[in-house]
């Protein structure tokens, strides 16, 4: 931004970005609800099948809560609300993420096995 410029407010950003995870985070609600049936129908290993369910399903939660939180975002007046709430959505969604990925993980190297 040039010296002297006018400063524009970031409130459409920031609940765009509130938009995208609360989408993002539904979606990812139903992959996990998927990906759990699907790993019940094909695994051969309990022991492995019995892990993957549960990280899974407790990834299902954590996306719920990421996606409950971005809709709070987006319903608050506040804005110095909406940005705390904001990042704690943020900061549940790559949780999501990444117990996704050990799960993933899990999954790959138990049909390996």
């Amino acid at each position: 931004m040039r010296p002297g410029s006018p400063i524009k407010s970031d409130a459409p950003l920031e609940r765009d970005i509130a938009i995208h995870i609360f989408s993002a985070s539904a979606a990812m609600i139903g992959v996990c609800l998927t990906v759990i049936s699907i790993v019940q129908t094909f695994t051969r290993s309990k022991e492995v099948q019995t892990l993957v369910d549960d990280v899974l399903a407790v990834n299902a939660l954590v996306f719920l809560c990421a996606c409950l939180l971005s809709y709070w975002a987006l319903r608050t007046r506040s804005t110095r609300r909406m940005h705390r709430v904001e990042s704690a959505a943020d900061i549940v969604f790559l949780f999501g993420l990444t117990g996704t990925v050990c799960a993933c993980g899990m999954i790959v190297w138990a049909a390996t096995v």
